[in-house]
């Protein structure tokens, strides 16, 4: 199935989770907030959050500054 990630285009397997999708692609611990179709999902749910063919996948890391 393909997801759009930060507006790229990327094929995953069926029934995948946003956890693994951010194991895949090795980040892990450097996502602090992540939206589906717009929309945030909690960090507690990342694991059991599946995604769907043709989601739109924002991942974000804060960054301080000033």
């Amino acid at each position: 199935m393909q997801i759009i990630i930060n507006g790229k285009e990327k094929n995953f397997d069926d029934n995948i989770s946003l956890m693994n999708i951010l194991k895949i692609l090795s980040l892990e611990g450097k996502v602090m907030a992540a939206a589906i179709n717009m929309e945030i999902v909690k960090q507690d749910a990342w694991e059991k959050h599946i995604l769907n063919d043709g989601d739109k996948l924002e991942l974000l890391d804060f960054v301080g500054g000033g």
